[in-house]
């Protein structure tokens, strides 16, 4: 019952997200994964691939946005925050290269 005194509306069983017939259990918000099906908690779950192909195009679009910086008439604020971006992008792209902890042979 709610505050009106209406019920409440039941959920349909099945995916949250999809609506594959199931019972996948009651959806918590404090819980990703809750009230989904399998499939749709597996493709929730970025590869390790997925993850470098989006670091290494966020670093080529934050390279791009520096070298189109004109040098001559940017603002202080500006170079120090494409610098910024430029340090983060390779940051993160030299923690693709670094050795991945618990690999068989690696440290």
């Amino acid at each position: 019952m709610t505050a009106t005194g209406r019920a409440a509306p039941v959920p349909a069983p099945g995916c949250a997200l999809c609506a594959t017939p199931g019972s996948f259990g009651h959806r918590d918000l404090a819980e990703p994964g809750s009230g989904l099906c399998p499939a749709c908690i597996a493709a929730g779950k970025p590869t390790r691939e997925g993850l470098e192909r989006a670091v290494v195009i966020v670093a080529g679009q934050t390279l791009a946005g520096a070298e189109s910086l004109d040098l001559a008439t940017a603002t202080p604020e500006e170079l120090a925050y494409r610098l910024g971006a430029v340090k983060r992008s390779l940051r993160s792209v030299l923690h693709l290269l670094a050795p991945v902890e618990g690999e068989a042979g690696e440290r």
